[in-house]
C-alpha cells in the first residue's frame, strides 16, 4: 500500500515510514541522540526530496527534545541561563542558514549541497566517535586505571571579553564563545534539518568546560526553540515541512524510543558509542556512493522542432 505525500509530492509505503522512525527512535533511545542527522539521509535514500527530508525532520528533532527536556528539568540539570545565551547564537545562525539554504535552492544546488554536508559531517563524526570509542574500550580493559579528564580552569575562553556567571554550571566565562557555538548548530538545523547535538554537546564539554551533568539538557532545552524556529521558517518561505510524513515518523519514532531504552540497558556505553559510530559512517558511505553514480535517467534537453 502507497500514501501520497502532498508536499513531498511523492509516494512511500507506510510500513516503511514507520519503520524509518521507529529505527530512528530506536537509536534515540539507546544512544541518547535526537536522530535528526540520521532519518534526515535516510529519507533521501527512499527518495524524499533532500529539501523536504531537511524541513521535515526538524519536527521530529522537537518532539524529541521536548520528551528529553522535561526529564532533565525534573532532575535539574538544565542551565536555563547557559541555554538563553546559546539559543541567542541559535536563533541568529538558522536565520543565516535558511539565507544560505534559500540562495542554493534559487540556484538550484540545494540537493546536492545538502547531500554533501552530510557526507563531510557524518564522516568527521562517525570517524571521530569511533576513533574515541575504540580508545574508551581499551582503557577499560587496561590493567592501569587511567586519570579521568578533567576541564580546563583557565584558556582563551576565559580571556575573553563579555563575562557572565553561569551558576547551574559552576562557570565565569564570556558570552561569545556560547554565541558562537549557538550560531553554528543554527546555521546547521537549518541547512541540514539536524538539532546539531552531535556537534553541540562536544563543543559544551571541551570547548566551554560545562561539566557533564547538564550539557545534555542544556542542549536539548535550547535545540527546541533552533529546530522549532527552522521547522516554522521552512513551512513559511520553502512550504517544504510534510505533514503527513511528520506524523508517521513521529508515530514510530516514540514507539521505538520505548524499545531503544530497554535495549541500551543491556550493552555499555562504550559498545554503544561503537555501534552508533559505524552506523553514522554507514550513512555517510552510502551517501557518498550513491553522488558518484551514474544517474538512472538523464535530462532530455533537446526541444522538438529542432530548438
Amino acid at each position: 500500500m502507497q500514501i501520497y505525500l502532498p508536499i513531498a509530492e511523492v509516494s512511500a509505503n507506510p510500513v516503511v515510514l514507520l519503520g524509518i522512525g521507529g529505527f530512528v527512535g530506536v537509536l534515540s533511545g539507546m544512544f541518547g541522540v535526537g536522530g535528526g542527522f540520521l532519518i534526515t539521509p535516510m529519507l533521501f535514500m527512499i527518495g524524499i526530496p533532500p529539501a523536504i527530508a531537511v524541513a521535515t525532520s526538524a519536527n521530529q528533532v522537537v518532539a524529541s527534545s521536548i520528551s528529553g527536556v522535561l526529564a532533565h528539568l525534573r532532575k535539574r540539570t538544565v542551565d536555563l541561563k547557559m541555554g538563553g545565551v546559546l539559543l541567542l547564537g541559535g536563533l541568529f545562525g538558522a536565520a543565516a542558514g535558511m539565507v544560505l539554504f534559500n540562495l542554493m535552492k534559487s540556484l538550484g544546488q540545494v540537493d546536492l549541497a545538502v547531500q554533501l554536508c552530510y557526507v563531510l559531517f557524518l564522516g568527521v563524526i562517525g570517524g571521530l566517535m569511533f576513533i574515541e570509542s575504540i580508545n574508551a574500550i581499551r582503557r577499560s580493559r587496561a590493567t592501569v586505571p587511567t586519570a579521568p579528564y578533567k576541564r580546563r580552569q583557565r584558556g582563551w575562553v576565559q580571556s575573553l571579553p563579555l563575562k557572565v556567571r553561569f551558576r547551574t554550571s559552576n562557570l565565569y566565562i564570556s558570552a561569545i564563545p556560547p554565541v558562537l557555538v549557538g550560531f553554528g548548530v543554527g546555521v546547521l538545523s537549518a541547512v541540514m534539518g539536524v538539532g546539531g547535538g552531535f556537534i553541540m554537546v562536544p563543543a559544551m564539554i571541551y570547548v566551554l568546560g560545562m561539566p557533564t551533568k547538564v550539557v545534555i539538557g542544556t542542549s536539548l532545552f535550547q535545540i527546541i526553540f533552533v529546530a522549532g524556529f527552522t521547522a516554522m521558517m521552512h513551512a513559511t518561505t520553502n512550504y517544504s515541512v510534510d505533514i503527513v510524513l511528520a506524523l508517521f515518523l513521529l508515530i514510530g519514532g516514540v514507539l521505538g524510543a520505548q524499545l531503544g531504552t530497554r535495549i541500551g540497558a543491556y550493552l555499555k556505553a562504550e559498545q554503544l558509542r561503537v555501534l552508533l559510530s559505524l552506523l553514522v559512517l554507514s550513512v555517510s558511505t552510502k551517501i557518498g556512493f550513491e553522488l558518484l553514480l551514474e544517474p538512472g535517467d538523464h535530462f532530455n534537453l533537446s526541444v522538438p522542432g529542432g530548438f
